[in-house]
């Protein structure tokens, strides 16, 4: 799989939790992401979760992968929390 900056179409469903040095995020990894994306590093990307629009920088995991992040107020308008699972749809990355 490969992402290119501009528009692309890539999904996932992951569960809103993510282990940061023992400690729980309320983030969603999107695994392989750092081979796909070509970095570790943060990446810019327009996407939706559960078909809500989102657009901001994914978090590295540090682990070779990314997370995106959702605040309690993204996570209020889901109806969902930590354990809950989620569809993440890239459609851009941005520069």
């Amino acid at each position: 799989m490969s992402i290119e900056i501009g528009p692309t179409d890539w999904q996932m469903t992951g569960t809103i939790g993510v282990d940061v040095k023992g400690d729980v995020w309320p983030c969603v990894e999107i695994p392989g992401s750092a081979e796909a994306f070509g970095t570790g590093k943060s990446v810019k990307v327009v996407a939706t979760v559960d078909g809500q629009p989102w657009s901001g920088g994914l978090l590295p995991t540090g682990t070779g992968g990314h997370m995106l992040s959702l605040n309690a107020k993204v996570r209020k308008k889901l109806g969902k929390d930590v354990g809950d699972e989620v569809t993440v749809r890239i459609t851009e990355r941005l520069t």
